[in-house]
């Protein structure tokens, strides 16, 4: 039985620009962290008297004896790919709800090819795992998302990540003393608005609008450098959260269905009690909303935004990794 534990991410600037009609022209650039909130999959091989060739476990159960029977798209191009033809019961566990913001099907299938390439015995990089997870999703599944999430809940950490014309992807750690990154994690809050989405549906409207919307997709992508050089030098973090609300407010022109008056009316009453920026997570229409403000201001907001959930976090600098591996069963 193998177990992976998989981080979701925090993309802070420059998202939009990991989609392949932006980087085909133009090399793509995002910066993201991925928090210490995580999905598992737990995968088993049946040695035993099995009904059922496959289960898989998640939202709800299945059970066949086919891959091509399976309706979990992600389980099934996966099952397919490592060409698993032996009893397999998949499990999944998450500490946040899936379409939320956070990268969640990127990191579920980051963490299910991480657990098939050790069930199977083969030692895979982190960029390989990422790599297929992407290729699994994007084009095997059509799916009209970008690469940044398989790279960062695959690295974990806080990372300039780099999308070339030529299809590769770059890993640029950012450097930075642990008391900025305390600083940082101090000043940051999330907040669920129970506003859940299909990124893949906002995603292809973005995806339509590439051209037309390159110069703000441009600007975006520019203040990647400028994000990173304030943490590499540590001066001025408060700065952050100035580039998150521009970044924001460029992303909405984006599309019309990134944002709408609800989430606009939270976001407006974080500034005003005190929040120095923010954005929200994700392609955008609901999930979670990202606040940074200084420490004395956060009970303040907390009371402006009780409709939501706030969910305190730390950042993960791990990336995915096996937590459990007996190979006694295989």
């Amino acid at each position: 039985m193998i177990i992976t534990r998989t981080p979701y991410r925090i993309s802070f600037v420059g998202g939009g620009t990991d989609l392949r009609n932006y980087y085909k022209n133009s090399q793509g650039k995002v910066i993201s962290t991925t928090i210490d909130k995580y999905i598992y999959v737990v995968i088993k091989r049946q040695v035993g008297i099995v009904e059922y060739k496959y289960r898989i476990n998640y939202s709800t159960v299945e059970i066949c004896n086919e891959i091509n029977e399976i309706k979990h798209p992600i389980v099934r191009e996966a099952l397919k790919f490592f060409e698993i033809d032996w009893p397999l019961e998949i499990t999944t566990f998450s500490d946040i709800p899936g379409q939320t913001g956070l990268g969640s099907s990127s990191a579920f299938a980051v963490g299910l090819i991480h657990g098939l390439f050790a069930i199977k015995g083969e030692m895979a990089t982190k960029h390989k795992i990422s790599s297929l997870a992407a290729k699994i999703e994007i084009q095997h599944l059509k799916r009209n998302i970008g690469k940044q999430d398989h790279f960062a809940s695959a690295y974990g950490n806080l990372n300039v990540i780099v999308f070339n014309k030529d299809e590769s992807v770059n890993i640029e750690p950012v450097f930075h003393t642990p008391e900025i990154r305390n600083e940082l994690e101090n000043k940051l809050m999330l907040f669920y608005t129970f506003l859940k989405r299909d990124a893949n549906i906002i995603l292809k409207s973005q995806n339509d609008n590439t051209q037309k919307n390159i110069v703000y997709l441009d600007e975006m992508k520019d203040l990647v450098d400028v994000f990173r050089d304030i943490i590499n030098s540590g001066s001025n973090i408060n700065k952050l959260g100035e580039i998150l609300d521009h970044s924001w407010k460029l992303k909405k022109s984006l599309s019309s269905d990134i944002s709408n008056d609800k989430i606009n009316g939270y976001y407006n009453n974080a500034l005003q009690s005190g929040a120095i920026g923010g954005k929200l997570l994700g392609a955008g229409g609901g999930g979670f909303l990202l606040i940074l403000a200084n420490s004395e201001d956060h009970d303040t907001i907390k009371s402006a935004l009780s409709d939501l959930f706030y969910m305190p976090f730390k950042f993960d600098q791990g990336g995915t990794r096996i937590t459990y591996y007996d190979q006694t069963t295989f």
